[in-house]
């Protein structure tokens, strides 16, 4: 998996700076005089905060003299009104950075505060993971802050893992081949089965997890039975903050839901100057 550090982070940031600034800056703040500011970021709900470092690189990256003082961090519950930072810079550093900053910030603790929403629903026993469904070029981003609201990370992308879905059960003659072509790959494998009878066409390899896509409960647990604890198991398929108690509850290993990337709901900030 690609490391999360400053390199990476200072890239992201400054082609969203880009995106804002390009091609003749922030021509609203020029009319402004640049004077020396200070400006705090409040958060206007509860949840779980993520995406600090992010945040702080949109306005340091505009002036490396900009002092970001953080007031809490990552993976730390906040509750509405909290003042997370204190930016210290000058006006125009302050106005041009405002809305990258923010929008990193909240898209992060957006997704790291339903994760733990998830988190929260299911059992202690079963982990929350995201999956592949994340927004092209921000992957790293969003499943750090998957992580942050106490979720897993399933594979981060096609290079790291061997998963077999449905396509490819498709476009193969035999699943108990492929799966057998697969073991000798020595790579972690994920067979994704949707029936009983597909199961039971894997059961006698051995290879790490079997995933169980939009299944009733009641085959799940039939087909988690026959694993007899032999595989790593989970879950996907629909998965939502009403059912997935009663998913955990049958003790399956993990649950797998995109919607923790995909559909979570942006943390709303605030940003305010003051004397």
């Amino acid at each position: 998996m690609t490391k999360l550090d400053q390199k990476y982070i200072n890239k992201i940031v400054k082609e969203a700076l880009n995106e804002d600034l390009k091609p003749f800056g922030d021509i609203t703040t020029k009319l402004i005089k640049n004077k020396k500011s200070k400006a705090k970021i409040i958060a206007k709900q509860n949840g779980i905060i993520a995406g600090l470092d992010f945040c702080r690189a949109a306005f340091k990256l505009l002036d490396k003299k900009t002092v970001f003082s953080t007031k809490v961090k990552d993976g730390q519950k906040i509750n509405k009104g909290k003042i997370i930072a204190i930016i210290s810079a000058k006006t125009k550093t302050i106005l041009s950075a405002e809305r990258t900053a923010l929008n990193f910030l909240s898209h992060a603790s957006g997704i790291a505060t339903f994760t733990k929403e998830f988190v929260i629903k299911s059992n202690n026993q079963t982990k929350i993971c995201c999956t592949r469904k994340t927004t092209p070029n921000l992957r790293l981003l969003e499943k750090y802050a998957v992580k942050k609201g106490g979720g897993l990370n399933h594979r981060y992308n096609l290079s790291e893992e061997i998963m077999i879905k449905d396509n490819h059960i498709e476009s193969s003659d035999n699943l108990y081949s492929l799966v057998k072509k697969a073991i000798k790959t020595k790579k972690i494998i994920t067979v994704e089965v949707d029936n009983i009878t597909q199961l039971k066409k894997i059961l006698n390899l051995k290879f790490k997890r079997i995933l169980f896509d939009n299944m009733s409960l009641n085959i799940l647990r039939k087909c988690l039975k026959l694993c007899k604890n032999n595989y790593e198991t989970e879950y996907s398929g629909n998965v939502n903050l009403k059912n997935v108690r009663k998913i955990s509850d049958t003790k399956v290993n993990r649950i797998s839901i995109g919607s923790l990337t995909h559909s979570a709901k942006s943390f709303d900030y605030s940003l305010e100057l003051f004397s």
